[in-house]
């Protein structure tokens, strides 16, 4: 698996920690950045993570602000991405299994270390289960601009 990171200067610190987890993992990582506490525009890296994504580059994408609310938005302004906000395991579980979801984002001042490690390893580890929510899925392809 190959997995796609990017964050705004809020994220920095839990996405280098969430880095070496994945590495750990044997998965490969694309790291889009920020590297250092400057302040960025977060929508900067979201478009690089999503646009990864959409190319084919890497399977699935992280990203990480101060709360993952303006990641969230941001991502999901991409056709085909489907960016879910997580806070806890059965959020990012559920994520995964009825949506799909191929972006994770997580709010390094809502979520901590321990805890996003967690949400990560679930979200790896869990398939979409489609039937009834394959439907759904098609719905939303179906409203996308």
């Amino acid at each position: 698996m190959k997995i796609a990171i990017g964050c705004d200067h809020a994220g920095v610190e839990l996405k280098n920690e969430l880095i070496t987890l994945l590495k750990n993992e044997q998965i490969d990582v694309i790291n889009f950045g920020t590297d250092n506490n400057d302040s960025v525009d977060y929508p900067d890296f979201a478009k690089k993570v999503a646009s990864s994504i959409k190319k084919n580059e890497v399977d699935r994408g992280i990203l990480i602000c101060g709360t993952g609310i303006g990641m969230s938005i941001a991502a999901n302004r991409y056709k085909g991405i489907r960016a879910a906000l997580c806070h806890d395991i059965f959020t990012a579980q559920m994520s995964r299994l009825h949506n799909d979801s191929n972006v994770l984002v997580i709010g390094s001042r809502i979520v901590d270390i321990f805890t996003a490690e967690k949400i990560v390893k679930i979200w790896l580890c869990t398939e979409f289960e489609g039937g009834r929510h394959d439907n759904r899925l098609c719905k939303i392809r179906d409203i996308e601009d």
